[in-house]
């Protein structure tokens, strides 16, 4: 093998040969050590995005830098500043270097925080939610059995039409407590459904993540308290007359005399009266009266006067 150098002025990375021919990596580790060692001091990129431009997958990716975190050319550290928030710095060695304590090493398993899938991450502060809102984000919503599943089938209505947001009978009862506080607050199917589906990422990597941070973000507001407008009048406790608050009218209290209404005087009850027994007598003189045949005769003269 003839091997063919070229001089180099500018843009060149000088590398031990230890580390390109370190056979405990893979190539591709060895590769993606070559890489962030070419890049300048302070260089942020994360692993999702140096797979979306390189002909190896997310997983490659994720497993060569595993590959390098074990055998020490890589490492990520968790810092916790004065005021609390905690900064994540990444390291990258052109030689191997000895575990120190209290380093992020990646496992198998469940994702930890710090793992090697996060290259270099923006060193922007993490903020701390108030103690309030800690307290009530630990504080497990319960409801009802009836209203989860209520809520589930709605939920499961509402993502039938987008094949994205695929999910399982426990994920949806996780989500439960979430759509029956929309569902409480006034919201409809129609209401989740453009809060849920339109603008969905491409592709959707968590359905259940996706949902619970739209159901949690756009929570809609509590509706306020309706009061029935009081009544304008009441009725007097004693003759039933409308008065303009609860208690008794001036009439009854002996405050003074009571205005008759029109007809009060017994006028139209009078003459309500004389046309009833004039058409009673009418009936009698066919002899039907309601349906029923009586004797037929001369109504009383006192029944026909008004």
């Amino acid at each position: 093998m003839r091997v063919h150098r070229s001089a180099h002025v500018r843009n060149f990375t000088v590398l031990p040969n230890a580390v390109l021919q370190y056979r405990r990596l893979s190539y591709t580790a060895r590769g993606l050590l070559a890489d962030l060692l070419s890049r300048p001091d302070g260089w942020r990129e994360d692993g999702r995005h140096m797979a979306d431009t390189s002909p190896q997958g997310r997983g490659a990716i994720r497993k060569a830098l595993k590959e390098l975190a074990e055998a020490g050319f890589y490492r990520v550290e968790r810092i916790r500043m004065p005021d609390g928030t905690i900064i994540t710095e990444t390291h990258v060695y052109d030689t191997p270097q000895p575990t120190a304590p209290g380093v992020t090493r990646p496992v198998s398993g469940a994702a930890t925080a710090g793992g090697t899938d996060v290259l270099v991450k923006d060193l922007v502060q993490e903020t701390s939610l108030p103690a309030e809102q800690e307290e009530t984000a630990q504080q497990p919503m319960t409801v009802p059995d009836e209203q989860v599943r209520e809520a589930v089938a709605t939920l499961f209505r509402v993502i039938r039409p987008e094949p994205r947001l695929r999910l399982g009978q426990a994920e949806a009862e996780e989500l439960a407590p979430l759509v029956a506080r929309w569902l409480e607050r006034g919201a409809t199917q129609a209401d989740l459904a453009h809060a849920l589906l339109p603008g969905l990422p491409t592709p959707v990597h968590s359905a259940a993540a996706v949902l619970r941070h739209r159901l949690e973000r756009k929570m809609p507001p509590v509706q306020p308290v309706v009061r029935l407008a009081p009544a304008r009048y009441a009725e007097c406790a004693q003759c039933h007359d409308p008065v303009p608050r609860p208690g008794i009218c001036r009439p009854c209290a002996g405050l003074g005399e009571r205005t008759p209404a029109p007809g009060g005087d017994g006028t139209v009850a009078r003459s309500g009266a004389a046309r009833a027994r004039e058409a009673l007598c009418a009936a009698r003189s066919v002899g039907l009266v309601l349906g029923s045949l009586v004797p037929t005769g001369p109504c009383p003269a006192d029944q026909l006067s008004i």
